[in-house]
């Protein structure tokens, strides 16, 4: 049973590594031969054994059923993909004005300019998926929020697209994130709203409204409490007002499981559930008459993580831990004492037939791996040895924890927490048997006193946990390693953990120190490699030479609580092991450009920062670089990194002002022995006019061009097109912008000129490498397709 839940698990991952969905031809003839196939298998298993072939007999058994076990998977998740992509807005109402009717569903999330919330259309709205994802903007700034509820039924005129995210390497799939969601659609309100009914429509309607009524209320006890976000996290499940530097401080300490409802907490309240009822059956005879105590409180656990869970808006993560305690809880109430293992496949198989996406997500590796570790840790032990032994085996299972977990922590975030053993064991007790509880008691009990001693118990602890934060040495970073190195890894971190005994323990220490030590590849002297980033509608663009790398832009604001510097940049740069920027450009201070910039010079060293214009020349952006300076960029400065050349070509310092911001855009060129790169930022035609008057038509030839100002057709004037005359034009914009970049015009210009055409919105982060033999450029997008992109 346990290798065929596994097999199951296997086929179901293996499809979500599909580019594109099997036919339904092919689904269906899978279906037809696995029902064929399985009374098949199990009249073969029922015939009487002959002499000498018992043993062939079972090993084609098994091979036939962990086959089948194995289609199983797969098809289950094609059937459950099929289903969900069939509910498609089509690209005709892409961007059209829609009027609908229909019921704000689930939890509505509080932005700083408005609110987003699940909406589910009314049955006749042709065309329209089942369930869209909606935001609501206030027009200004003294205008109140717009004021939803869970139920409430509503009209709007709305504008929606399809699932898009960005696609960068080792970057977070939003599109993936919607599709497990039954996300179909996105979008805003545009007007014509109003509310038709303010009732509640269903049970989980006022389970949600009960959680906003909860959250409201912990908002207007604690007020500007600094961890008020933390204790409603804990209870409803709404981490919207954690701010972005608790969340650093928790990801570098290794706690951030502890203020996000998981197993742990679904465990905690079924425990406490089992607890209090085990305890007042045993006092009633009758009661243990009627059903042992042991079993009421499996009852008592099932029904107290059931409601943790509702409480918490039974999301994705959530259902799967509860799914998890539910299998425990049956087993016991069958009367059945399945091994722990067996428990925790039962779980697994049971989560990936509810929701076949799991595996896509972080806190499903890293839930399941922990839970199998303990049981590893703990069933090793026979017997109490001492006073202290308790506490001993809580040290040694938080260290084998942090141990199995570091492969799968680099595979997934390219970084673990060093300090992560000693914070958790401060700030587990207390969250656990403190926190967690008196949060419990101020959401059910009208007093005030068990929030404020919630929050004064979680304040105390964040005293140590931000000194350990605050250690050079407290988080770990490390480049995305390939594939291979990280099963080796995963393996050798299970093997550490077997008994001091074990003869190959000490190799394994070594394949997990060559994890920890491995770098990719960089580009070798006289080459190099860029990266155009898939921001949206903006830029940013990474050079790295043998021993070097340059930022170019940094991107846009994503409103007021993010950035591409934050959400983007960050994050490929730690999956690419660069540590340090050696130089960051700056084209001009338009936000699309610089709007990341401060999360950048946050995120990592820069060694120098370079800036179109200087603080007299109309560079009004705030961001400021190492030492509260920054160099301006002008026409005539040039270095050499390992071999590769960089030039400013523009602007002039001291030259005329330009009549628009975008011609400041500084203009860099890199240079290598088998081709070279143009950045050209915002520059319009005027200023392209320029630079060849200055430069003339070959200082421009370029074999790849990051096309100016996103593809606009103020830009890539014909003379200029023809000056460069690349192999590749990139277009940095974003989906669906409404500039409606790159303009048509512009991409048959550098079509017309022999280039071939790419762009981010549709093709993802786009990689250059230029080497001795040439260039080669290639999308995100189509060196790892998946099936739900563009679905």
């Amino acid at each position: 049973m346990r290798i065929l839940i596994v097999l199951f698990g296997i086929g179901v991952w293996l499809f979500q590594q599909q580019a594109d969905l099997p036919v339904p031809a092919w689904r269906i003839y899978g279906w037809c031969g696995w029902t064929v196939a399985l009374p098949a298998l199990f009249r073969l298993a029922h015939r009487p054994v002959q002499a000498g072939d018992g043993g062939v007999r079972r090993l084609a058994l098994a091979a036939a059923a962990g086959c089948m076990a194995l289609c199983a998977g797969f098809l289950w998740s094609a059937q459950r993909a099929e289903w969900r992509l069939t509910d498609a807005l089509p690209m005709v109402l892409e961007g059209v004005d829609i009027a609908l009717t229909g019921r704000v569903d689930e939890l509505p999330q509080q932005l700083a300019d408005g609110v987003r919330f699940a909406f589910v259309p009314d049955a006749g709205a042709e065309g329209v998926p089942r369930r869209i994802l909606l935001s609501w903007y206030r027009l200004r700034d003294d205008e109140a929020p717009p004021d939803v509820a869970a139920g409430e039924r509503w009209r709007f005129v709305v504008r929606l697209k399809r699932p898009h995210g960005f696609v960068n390497p080792a970057g977070f799939d939003y599109e993936a994130w919607l599709l497990e969601r039954g996300l179909r659609a996105s979008g805003y309100v545009r007007g014509d709203a109003g509310r038709l009914d303010s009732g509640a429509a269903s049970f989980m309607h006022r389970v949600h409204r009960a959680r906003a009524a909860i959250r409201d209320r912990f908002l207007a006890v604690l007020g500007d409490a600094p961890y008020a976000g933390v204790l409603v996290a804990l209870v409803v499940g709404d981490q919207r007002a954690i701010p972005a530097g608790q969340w650093e401080v928790f990801r570098r300490t290794g706690i951030s499981h502890l203020v996000a409802i998981s197993g742990m907490h679904i465990s905690l309240a079924g425990l406490l559930g089992a607890a209090l009822a085990g305890a007042l059956w045993r006092r009633v005879p009758a009661l243990v008459l009627r059903l042992p105590a042991r079993k009421a409180a499996a009852v008592a656990a099932i029904a107290a993580a059931t409601g943790y869970a509702l409480l918490a808006g039974m999301g994705i993560p959530v259902l799967r831990a509860l799914i998890m305690l539910c299998v425990v809880g049956l087993a016991l109430l069958l009367g059945r004492s399945p091994s722990p293992s067996r428990v925790l496949l039962l779980a697994l198989a049971g989560v990936l037939i509810a929701d076949p996406w799991a595996v896509l997500a972080a806190g499903f590796w890293l839930s399941f791996a922990a839970v199998g570790v303990i049981l590893l840790v703990l069933g090793a032990r026979h017997g109490v040895r001492g006073r202290g032994d308790g506490w001993r085996a809580a040290v040694k299972t938080q260290i084998a924890i942090t141990l199995a977990t570091v492969p799968l922590l680099i595979a997934l975030f390219q970084s673990f927490s060093v300090v992560s053993p000693l914070a958790n064991a401060l700030a587990i007790p207390v969250v656990s048997f403190l926190v967690t509880p008196l949060a419990f008691l101020a959401a059910l009990l009208p007093f005030e006193w068990p929030l404020q001693l919630a929050h004064a118990s979680f304040s105390v602890l964040m005293q140590p946990v931000e000194w350990l934060s605050a250690t050079p040495l407290a988080l770990w970073r490390q480049a995305a390693a390939p594939a291979w190195l990280l099963l080796a890894g995963a393996a050798a971190a299970a093997v550490v953990l077997l008994p001091r005994a074990t003869p190959v323990r000490a190799p394994a220490g070594v394949v997990l120190a060559a994890l920890l030590l491995w770098q990719p590849g960089r580009p070798a002297p006289g080459d190099f490699a860029a990266t155009v980033l898939d921001v949206g509608q903006g830029l940013a663009v990474h050079v790295q030479t043998a021993t070097h790398s340059l930022l170019y832009d940094a991107g846009p604001p994503y409103g007021d609580e993010a950035d591409a510097g934050e959400r983007v940049i960050l994050p490929f740069l730690a999956a690419s092991g660069v540590a340090r920027l050696d130089r960051l450009v700056l084209s001009h201070d338009d936000a699309d450009h610089v709007g990341g910039a401060r999360s950048v010079l946050e995120g990592v060293e820069v060694g120098a920062m370079l800036a179109s214009g200087d603080d007299a020349a109309g560079f009004r952006h705030d961001t400021v670089a190492p030492g509260g300076g920054r160099l301006a960029c002008g026409a005539g400065q040039r270095w050499e990194w390992d071999g590769v050349r960089f030039e400013v070509l523009h602007p002039w310092p001291g030259g005329r002002p330009a009549r628009r911001n975008n011609d400041l855009s500084c203009v860099v060129k890199v240079t290598a022995g088998g081709g070279s790169l143009l950045l050209v930022g915002d520059l319009e035609a005027p200023g392209e006019a320029a630079m060849i008057a200055r430069h003339g038509v070959d200082a421009l030839a370029s074999s790849v061009v990051v096309v100016g100002h996103h593809g606009s057709r103020s830009s890539s004037s014909p003379a200029f097109v023809d000056a460069v005359m690349p192999e590749a034009a990139i277009h940095s914009a974003g989906y669906r912008n409404r500039f409606g970049h790159p303009h048509p015009a512009v991409w048959a210009r550098w079509a017309g000129a022999g280039a071939r055409n790419w762009r981010t919105d549709s093709q993802g982060a786009i990689g250059i490498r230029v080497t001795a033999a040439g260039i080669d450029v290639a999308a995100a997008r189509e060196q790892r397709p998946r099936y739900w992109h563009g679905r």
